[in-house]
């Protein structure tokens, strides 16, 4: 069987959804609706908290990043499927499938990290409120964003640079919507055991590992709230921390069922569907979950709403 090393291939020709020619368009749709929500939604929520100085928390400025690499995530994996779609083409570049696979391996492995920060963030706020401040100060929580972004762009690296130089069959055609790296594998030709291995390892130390790390801190911060006699007492803290909770079990729900999953249950149609959600579906719903269930930040929506009267009619919305 003729064997190719990645370099000696041009273009790349996607499948993605041909095989459902009935319900294409409508999945052409849906995607386009959830990237421009993705992209207003966030755009929003980055913008209100930077605006509000009430906002200028550690908090608030974790979810600022979680919001861009939303942003990037969903701009790298939905806007070459949009525009193949319109096209017609379906393909993409040798240099442009790399970067693809590149990217998404760095966003969603940097959103893994960053989750697990920010549920340390909410643990410390709950369970050390007053040594809050000075535990979470400004350069500690932009070394562990730095820490969160670095983490991912090096396990991606590692992860890519352990599959470009792997040999295909001749075959260029990606059963995908995206270069995702477990799509990319199925053209590789050669014993891919030692990739996997790496694979494997990176998954459990960016998915197992935070995991474990969050359901520690959500452990002690709901022993922490079961202690507080208040009941608004009790019934802010849960609000503070259910919108970060349900958008955790959203993405390593997906995370999980896409890169742990047992080989025996590998099917490319399902991963194509999941892969939907893990990049278009989770991204739209962040902004709305932290949105619609934080109250700091809907009184920050209504006094920008003041602020210009033509707005006004939209503040109701927000009650």
């Amino acid at each position: 069987m003729f064997q190719a090393n990645w370099t000696s291939v041009t273009v790349f020709f996607f499948l993605g959804f041909s095989h459902y020619p009935k319900v294409e368009v409508i999945i052409f749709v849906l995607c386009l609706l959830m990237y421009l929500i993705t992209l207003l939604g966030n755009v929003i929520l980055i913008s209100i908290s930077i605006l509000d100085s009430h906002l200028h928390s550690p908090m608030y400025f974790f979810l600022r990043n979680l919001s861009f690499l939303d942003i990037l995530y969903t701009s790298s994996a939905l806007i070459p499927m949009l525009a193949n779609f319109v096209s017609g083409k379906n393909t993409i570049s040798f240099s442009g499938c790399a970067t693809q696979m590149y990217f998404s391996l760095a966003m969603g492995s940097t959103e893994c990290v960053l989750l697990s920060m920010m549920a340390y963030d909410r643990y410390v706020a709950i369970c050390n409120p007053l040594r809050y401040p000075s535990i979470m100060n400004r350069r500690v929580c932009v070394q562990t964003a730095t820490g969160s972004w670095a983490t991912g762009f090096l396990t991606a690296l590692v992860e890519a640079m352990s599959v470009l130089p792997l040999s295909l069959c001749g075959n260029n055609t990606i059963n995908h919507f995206t270069c995702e790296i477990l799509a990319i594998l199925k053209l590789v030709c050669v014993d891919t055991s030692m990739v996997q291995l790496i694979m494997l390892v990176i998954s459990i130390l960016l998915l197992p590992l935070p995991m474990l790390l969050i359901c520690i801190s959500f452990a002690f911060i709901l022993a922490n709230i079961l202690r507080i006699s208040s009941v608004d007492g009790r019934s802010k803290a849960f609000s503070t921390c259910a919108a970060h909770l349900t958008v955790v079990v959203l993405f390593y729900g997906t995370a999980f069922s896409m890169y742990l999953k047992p080989s025996a249950v590998d099917s490319q149609e399902i991963d194509k569907f999941m892969a939907l959600v893990y990049a278009g579906f989770t991204p739209m719903l962040n902004p709305i979950i932290y949105s619609l269930r934080n109250k700091e930040v809907k009184v920050a929506v209504k006094k920008l709403l003041i602020r210009n009267p033509f707005n006004t009619l939209l503040i109701p919305i927000l009650k």
